[in-house]
């Protein structure tokens, strides 16, 4: 039987030796055991002298302290010896790792501290978040009062306590559940969301965030970066910059979501979300969401309807129920799964959500007018649109039903007459006679096509659009539509270039022709005659007062429209020809309120300007134009139950294509291109954009009757004639304005004082300074029959 620890000590006594004592009581081993041990380790035996044996007493040994502190060598040896070497390395690197990591984490405190309570002194009051915003919504109505669009950011201040129980529940189960239980951060979903990232392929930090509201709203609020004009071209582009930065970004985001946390209270945090977020289709906030989308307040949304909003966060262009009603709806039900998931919503409410989706109010189902929208805002003073922080009311002159009859016309003729995958663009303007825009399409809506305007932005040659404002010069200047013109070969020297000889479409020649057939034909020979016999300078002059404003060319290729302009500044030049001579400006905007207010803040800037031509010039280039359709190269465009005007225009190697006309109630442009510069094929402006502007026409006109159009012009010389834009087009305009005398005085032309006319010059060869031709005499009674017949009877052959 083994001796107990006592026994041994007692044993060990007694042979002699305080240190053989210890050693057996530390091992709990017998003495023998203890003694053979010792032997072993050159501890003495325990015989005789210093061995271990019976000493003799010696003096008292003054008593050593030991030292306090073994040095740490001797730990190292005694954990080697006690643990073994490899233990005893980790845990002596386990010391240092410790060692660096506490103290690091007092560092990493104190700097976080230190930044949370710099961010908490910048954060700006609760009033000024909420208030501060940077815009105001405006809400644009057409013609009727009826809303159609909404631009802007927000609808109004709403709190986390007004909104709809149902859109609080949804929010915070969407985007964040542990929202009440956080300190503005929260690791588990930050590290669920890199699981997630890298489970994808992505990278941690790419696509899911893990971030809380809190982090969200620090990101709304661009962790405290303000607004500078001079530095960043746009808010837009201020917005997108301050939420780049990857890694450091999101560093930032902790100490700011933190100091939030210190400074607003939960519910503050949720009001500053709510009308702060962007939700789609413009609309920033949840108020804003709910009347563009459903035409309610925030505070009435139903759960089916608060569940397609909170769905919007994850990507709001890709949810927004504009885009896709469908797939706005399947994401409002994961939604509403999340919402009955956490006890938001019973079983029973959220099948009843489920089986009623919300449904989108008949304003936001138009989703038309889009482009028109867009150019009403860039037209509107910003400091009352796009810049204002009230929420403002636009009335405008759309015309919903024009504008969808003007889509469905455009979408009509791409699906039955040109290919399918045909990348060309078009764009329409409806206009009245004043100049107020009824309907504006601004592109088809192809992939990639983007928010460019092409009735608008698009800056493109005119072609032979641009040939009745020379004709219109010499109706002014008293030449009459039965003036005659040589069609015959030109050439023209201009210093630089050499000689320039223009060629007709069809490379051939009429011989002498009248000016309404040169027109209606569309000539070029003949056009750049007349530019040249009435002067350049005046056909610039007057175009430029009808409204297109761009640079034009200076060479005798002017006539032939070389020059660029955009559809809608076609298309009120040619209302200024419909209203009986004065120029227009294009306009949308009929009058800007504040929200609640009567009182307007802006009228209408556009309208009728003053006179450019006469009553009876423009009387009489009406009837030429009319001819255009009825037997010239407008053919296709021709109505069948009302009088109608116009011009075709193709560029070199058809790279644009244009129709613009009218009838007595509504002018109409039509462009058809590429949005880069490239040939169509088989494509002339008497053929697609004339079917598109016929099919408009047509749609617009339905139930009205027809009125014909003013063409009773005197050929003899001036003489005013009542005039008046009161059509079923509408606008602000009574009468024309100015004096009825037109803008041209016969003594602006040198060699034309109305009564020295000169003689008919035929130009055989360069160079030469200029070339003109100037009036044939022609009967002045009104004629009837067949034009070719006639001009054989006055002047013999015509030329073919």
């Amino acid at each position: 039987m083994r001796p107990t620890n006592a026994a041994a000590a007692q044993d060990g006594a007694a042979l002699g030796g305080g240190t053989f004592c210890r050693i057996c009581i530390f091992f709990d081993r017998n003495p023998a055991d203890a003694q053979q041990l010792s032997r072993r380790s050159g501890a003495p035996s325990g015989r005789g002298p210093g061995a271990g044996g019976p000493r003799k007493p010696g003096p008292a040994q003054p008593s050593r302290k030991p030292p306090s502190k073994p040095p740490r060598k001797a730990q190292t040896r005694a954990l080697r010896r006690r643990h073994g070497p490899v233990i005893a390395t980790l845990l002596f690197l386990w010391r240092i790792v410790w060692g660096v990591a506490w103290r690091s984490t007092a560092v990493g405190a104190l700097i976080l501290a230190g930044f949370v309570t710099l961010y908490y002194t910048q954060l700006p009051t609760m009033t000024d978040v909420v208030d501060g915003r940077a815009r105001g919504s405006v809400t644009l109505q057409d013609r009727n009062g009826a809303i159609f669009a909404w631009r802007g950011e927000t609808f109004g201040v709403i709190s986390a306590d007004t909104v709809s129980p149902w859109l609080h529940d949804a929010v915070i189960a969407t985007e964040d559940k542990r929202f009440y239980w956080h300190f503005g951060i929260s690791p588990r979903g930050i590290a669920s969301a890199m699981r997630i990232n890298m489970a994808e392929g992505r990278g941690p930090l790419e696509g899911n965030g893990g971030s809380t509201i809190t982090q969200q709203v620090a990101k709304l609020l661009c962790l405290g970066v303000v607004y500078d004009q001079a530095k960043w071209a746009s808010e837009a582009a201020y917005e997108k910059d301050c939420r780049q930065g990857g890694i450091w970004r999101k560093l930032k985001e902790v100490p700011f979501a933190i100091a939030m946390e210190v400074k607003y209270t939960k519910e503050e945090i949720l009001t500053i979300y709510f009308n702060r977020a962007y939700l789609g289709a413009g609309a920033r906030g949840f108020e804003a969401a709910a009347q563009r989308y459903f035409g309610k307040s925030a505070k009435d949304v139903t759960a089916a309807e608060a569940a397609m909003l909170a769905g919007l966060l994850k990507a709001p262009s890709t949810f927004a129920p504009t885009a896709s009603l469908d797939r706005a709806r399947d994401r409002a039900a994961v939604v509403i799964g999340l919402m009955e998931e956490q006890g938001y919503l019973t079983k029973a409410e959220a099948d009843a959500a489920r089986a009623n989706p919300a449904t989108l109010s008949e304003a936001a189902k138009q989703n038309s007018g889009g482009y028109f929208a867009d150019w009403v805002m860039e037209t509107t003073p910003d400091y009352l649109a796009r810049d204002t922080t009230e929420d403002v009311i636009i009335e405008t002159t759309l015309d919903q039903d024009l504008q969808r009859k003007a889509e469905e016309a455009l979408a009509f003729i791409f699906e039955t007459k040109v290919e399918e995958d045909s990348k060309a663009q078009a764009a329409i303007v409806v206009m009245s006679a004043d100049g107020a825009v009824r309907a504006m399409v601004g592109g088809r809506d192809l992939p990639n096509a983007g928010d460019f305007n092409r009735a608008t932005q698009a800056l493109r040659q005119t072609g032979s659009t641009f040939k009745p404002f020379v004709y219109a010069v010499a109706m002014d200047l008293g030449y009459t539509p039965f003036d005659l013109v040589e069609d015959t070969p030109l050439c023209i020297y201009t210093a630089g270039s050499g000689n320039w000889c223009p060629e007709n479409y069809d490379r051939k020649f009429k011989g002498t022709i009248t000016l309404t057939q040169a027109l209606a034909e569309s000539r070029n020979i003949p056009a750049v005659r007349v530019s040249e016999a009435v002067g350049r300078d005046l056909v610039k002059q007057v175009v430029t007062d009808f409204g297109v404003a761009q640079n034009l060319a200076d060479g005798p290729a002017l006539a032939l429209g070389v020059s660029e302009s955009t559809l809608i500044e076609m298309t009120g030049a040619f209302a200024g020809i419909l209203n009986g001579g004065s120029s227009v400006t294009p306009y949308g905007l009929n009058a800007l309120k504040l929200k609640g207010e009567d009182e307007e803040l802006f009228g209408a800037g556009g309208g009728i300007g003053e006179r450019v031509i006469s009553e009876n010039a423009a009387r009489a280039l009406t009837y030429m134009m009319s001819e255009v359709l009825n037997s010239g190269t407008g053919g296709r465009a021709r109505l069948d139950d009302r009088q109608a005007a116009g011009k075709t225009g193709t560029t070199d190697s058809a790279v644009d294509a244009w129709f613009v006309g009218f009838t007595a109630d509504y002018v109409v442009g039509v462009w058809m291109g590429h949005d880069q510069p490239t040939p169509m094929a088989n494509v002339t402006g008497g053929g697609l954009p004339a079917e598109i502007w016929h099919e408009v026409m047509v749609r617009i006109n339905e139930g009205q009757p027809a009125v014909p159009l003013n063409m009773d012009f005197n050929d003899s010389g001036y003489a005013p004639l009542p005039g008046t834009v009161d059509t079923a087009g509408g606008g602000r305009g009574d009468e024309v304005r100015g004096d009825d005398t037109g803008a041209i005085a016969a003594e602006d032309v040198p060699y034309f004082d109305g009564s020295n006319a000169p003689s008919p010059q035929e130009v055989y060869e360069a160079p030469l300074p200029e070339a003109y031709t100037a009036p044939l005499p022609f009967p002045t009674e009104p004629v009837e029959g067949d034009l070719d017949q006639i001009l054989e009877e006055v002047l013999g052959t015509v030329g073919n």
